[in-house]
């Protein structure tokens, strides 16, 4: 059976498995279209949370992006990692025990305003769009190679899958889906890594293979691949190349911005009790760790496999001792990647041969001058592809690599399908029933809900076409903009009774324009791709830091603005203090509001 019957098979059955669940599912009131009912089990939730979490820049760009830059990378898995256990532990258990559908109906009844719950719509609806295009975009990549159609053509095809289950299923259907997805795609990651660390360094646990010795070199692993980066000008792979400073605001802000993310914290949402939220939690941080203590190895093993196909006969750690590769010797995963767009060589010199270096490095240039290069012929690679081409480059049998294309558009759909229901749950629950017609009846609320999911995907889809980075990188400003709203107005609505709601308004619009402002005054929409998002720091950016950093000044000005204005102004009312102190004492689930 040939390859493209295999990936039709694969993804269409994986497909066909999802808009069954969402049929079986299909949510019939608001209760189980918002929340699934508040009844699905934790360990469920937990797995559906994960597929919900580890979108497509979990799943296809941070390898890819660790690949190519190394240890600096690593604070897309800190920064992650470390921001969902802030949810799971601060915020998780506090809103479910509140007891409302969405994160803007918490922070309208808690700051008793509907200001502060518009200002928190419109944050969310921001964030939620930012982050779905990095969503659409993976998609679209899987699509066009796997499918062998435009990446044009990939976008419109995940449109309509994720239309038909999501509009269909809502929060119940979707989650239910989810759970399967997270099956496909730890499935689909994990078995192409097994298979590459085995070939590698003979450790079928990729993990530990990273830290072992390359088999045919004798040298551990990553001694190889520094030293094939340092032969060709490249930084060396294992360590940190750019500000600590940034790094460390990077770090925060992907740690914070996870908390505030609005499509993860209604999860939560969907369990019958607090406690089973607080074991949600701690079930979605093992499924995730399956696929982040899995990366590192995708990353630095791809990124060895490209180098040693790139200079076929390279001795240990030196890549200038062989030829460069053949043009017309390039294997037929280059050839098919070409197909796409997201892959291209060039022959600057004419002889027939790819050379692979950094032509930035002044050791390099002299090096080429003697040769006769003219410079660099691998012109693009995308990122976003590496993980996906990950089974062709190392020759894994063709169902593998069905598999991980089944795999990759999982994890891009599974959370565009979450963050679709966030914005629909906001325009339909927080923004018709509450300020344009109070008066809206349940079938109606299902179906404006249903209608506003319909014009987010298309949004979606447009925006996707033309991405404003990697989908690792677009959804990074995600984070940033999380930051900088939600999460600090979360905070202080559940661990102080003195913030009111003028402070907690004037907060969140503080951190959301202030952000939005430093994003697009430094990136726009049309910012140069394929930089490493903390190196190459322009100096005109405020104390150095680069926009993906900005999250935390958004969110500390939040906060400053927030208890500023509050101390200056009246205190909320009693029964509101009253509600913020039963938030945190255990009496049950949705005790504070009688929910």
């Amino acid at each position: 059976m040939d390859q493209y019957t295999l990936n039709l098979l694969f993804v269409g059955a994986s497909f066909a498995l999802y808009i069954g669940i969402a049929i079986w599912a299909r949510a019939g009131s608001t209760a189980e279209f918002y929340a699934a009912g508040q009844g699905v089990n934790p360990v469920l939730n937990g797995m559906a949370t994960a597929a919900d979490w580890m979108s497509a820049a979990s799943f296809i760009s941070m390898a890819g992006l660790i690949a190519f830059v190394g240890y600096g990378n690593s604070t897309f898995l800190m920064g992650w990692t470390g921001g969902y256990v802030l949810l799971a532990l601060l915020l998780a258990p506090y809103l479910r025990k509140f007891g409302k559908f969405t994160v803007p109906q918490f922070i309208g009844d808690r700051f008793y305003s509907q200001s502060a719950r518009l200002i928190a719509v419109i944050s969310l609806i921001v964030i939620s769009v930012t982050y779905v295009i990095g969503q659409m975009s993976g998609a679209g990549v899987a699509f066009s190679r796997f499918l062998e159609v435009q990446n044009s053509t990939g976008l419109y095809i995940a449109s309509a899958v994720v239309f038909c289950y999501a509009v269909l299923g809502g929060m119940k259907g979707i989650t239910y889906t989810q759970v399967a997805q997270y099956c496909v795609l730890i499935i689909a990651y994990t078995i192409p890594a097994i298979f590459i660390s085995l070939q590698l360094t003979g450790n079928p646990i990729p993990g530990l293979g990273l830290f072992s010795t390359h088999q045919e070199s004798g040298l551990p692993l990553l001694v190889k691949l520094d030293g094939l980066l340092t032969e060709l000008g490249f930084n060396d792979y294992t360590t940190l190349h750019s500000s600590t400073f940034n790094m460390f605001l990077f770090t925060l802000s992907l740690m914070i911005g996870t908390a505030g993310l609005p499509h993860v914290i209604i999860r939560f949402f969907t369990v019958p009790k607090v406690a089973d939220a607080r074991w949600s939690a701690g079930w979605a941080l093992v499924f995730i760790a399956l696929l982040y203590l899995t990366a590192p190895a995708v990353g630095a093993m791809a990124r060895l496999n490209i180098m040693t196909t790139m200079w076929p006969n390279a001795t240990a750690g030196q890549a200038l001792d062989g030829e460069a590769l053949a043009m017309a010797d390039r294997p037929q995963w280059m050839a098919n990647w070409e197909k796409t767009g997201l892959l291209k060589f060039e022959d600057k010199n004419g002889d027939g041969k790819l050379q692979y270096y950094n032509d930035a490095n002044p050791k390099m240039q002299e090096i080429a001058a003697e040769k006769g290069w003219q410079g660099n012929e691998l012109v693009t690679f995308n990122r976003d592809i590496l993980v996906l081409a990950n089974p062709e480059i190392a020759q894994l049998p063709g169902w593998v690599i069905a598999l991980i294309a089944a795999g990759g558009l999982a994890a891009a759909l599974s959370t565009a399908a979450g963050l679709l229901l966030a914005i629909s749950s906001a325009v339909s629950h927080d923004l018709i029933k509450e300020f344009l017609n109070p008066g809206i009846s349940e079938k109606g609320e299902l179906l404006a809900a249903r209608i506003s999911m319909a014009g987010a995907i298309a949004v979606a889809t447009y925006l996707g076409l033309n991405p404003p980075g990697f989908a690792a990188q677009t959804v990074a400003l995600a984070f940033g903009l999380a930051a900088a709203t939600i999460f600090p107005a979360l905070m202080m609505g559940i661990f102080s009774k003195r913030i009111n709601s003028l402070g907690a308004t004037l907060g969140m619009l503080t951190g959301l324009v202030v952000t939005c402002l430093y994003l697009f005054t430094y990136l726009g929409w049309f910012f140069i791709k394929g930089t490493n998002m903390l190196d190459n720091v322009p100096a005109n950016y405020l104390f150095g830091i680069p926009p993906t950093a900005f999250g935390p000044i958004g969110a500390l000005l939040n906060f400053v603005v927030a208890y500023v204005v509050s101390s200056m102004t009246k205190e909320p009312p009693q029964e509101v203090q009253d509600l913020v102190e039963s938030i945190r004492v255990p009496r049950g689930a949705g005790a504070a509001t009688g929910h």
